[in-house]
């Protein structure tokens, strides 16, 4: 009497049959913390250049400087990081008309710059702060100009 064959085992599934299960989401969301990654980087170079501008620094700069604006806003006053607005240069001539979000210990503002650069020089045509809650502007071109 011979004894019966045993048929040969199912073979193994194969790693991806085992798998794709988890591998999807996994992908889906690899993929999309990529992108996000890839956007912010992008969102984060765009803000970092246009911060790094003279225009940017010197209208910063003359609003922290300006009596009014410490005394609406307290110190410090710092920026925001989502400005507004372009700058456009060529060599020793440009324009900027930018909107930088403001905010200190006592509120919130928006600083506005329109300048014109020629000869590598910025002239500022308005540079102005505008407090939420205020209904007028505080100009900070007012004392340059010798305006009572």
């Amino acid at each position: 009497m011979t004894e019966p064959m045993t048929p040969p085992p199912p073979p193994k599934p194969s790693w991806w049959s085992r798998n794709w299960k988890w591998m999807i989401p996994v992908g889906c969301l690899g993929l999309l913390v990529a992108i996000t990654g890839f956007i912010a980087a992008l969102a984060a170079f765009v803000f970092g250049t246009m911060k790094s501008t003279d225009v940017y620094q010197q209208a910063v700069t003359i609003a922290r400087s300006h009596p009014a604006v410490v005394e609406a806003l307290g110190e410090p006053i710092e920026t925001g990081w989502m400005l507004t607005g372009n700058i456009n240069t060529t060599g020793s001539s440009g324009n900027a008309d930018i909107a930088i979000p403001l905010h200190g210990p006592q509120g919130e503002a928006t600083l506005y710059a329109v300048a014109t650069k020629s000869a590598g020089r910025w002239e500022y045509e308005r540079l102005e702060v505008e407090v939420e809650g205020q209904a007028e502007r505080i100009d900070l071109l007012q004392a340059e100009r010798g305006d009572s």
